[in-house]
């Protein structure tokens, strides 16, 4: 299993934050990282994680995505959205594979999301090497949080 950390920017909602964190659990992950949440620690967040109480216990928290993601080796924009920029776009399946790569050759490896209203700002993905889209409807590709969180989960657990 590769050395793959979970960042999760200004979530607003604690329920998918322990549901991120219960998807984490089951697939061996256990490195999740809030960047500015509005509401954590919180009882919701409990209550989604289920039996995943020590992903939600040992999250770190940070102020900023940089220091989310400082010691990472690559970071892994996750969006939805198309944008105009110059960096690499996959497939969470070829991210994944490139992610157990760069975390077997170098160090930590990040995959950032976004909160639930907007996704990551420019910027945000602007801090990240790559940018993955999960392949969906073209009519509707917006994912929950923790479902988006759980499928790159899968990913990296198959790799």
């Amino acid at each position: 299993m590769p050395q793959v950390r979970i960042v999760l920017c200004r979530p607003s909602h604690p329920g998918n934050i322990g549901a991120a964190a219960r998807a984490m659990k089951t697939m061996g992950l256990s490195d999740l990282r809030l960047v500015a949440p509005e509401k954590f620690p919180a009882p919701e967040a409990r209550w989604m994680a289920t039996n995943a109480i020590d992903v939600l216990d040992q999250a770190r928290i940070h102020t900023t995505l940089a220091e989310a993601i400082s010691d990472c080796v690559q970071a892994f924009a996750m969006s939805a959205r198309t944008r105009e920029w110059s960096t690499p776009v996959l497939d969470v399946r070829s991210a994944a594979k490139r992610a157990a790569d760069a975390s077997e050759a170098s160090g930590n490896v990040a995959f950032v999301f976004g909160n639930e209203q907007a996704g990551l700002t420019n910027e945000e993905m602007l801090a990240c090497q790559t940018l993955v889209h999960i392949p969906a409807s073209p009519a509707f590709s917006s994912l929950n949080l923790a479902q988006a969180v759980q499928v790159v989960a899968y990913e990296l657990f198959m790799v």
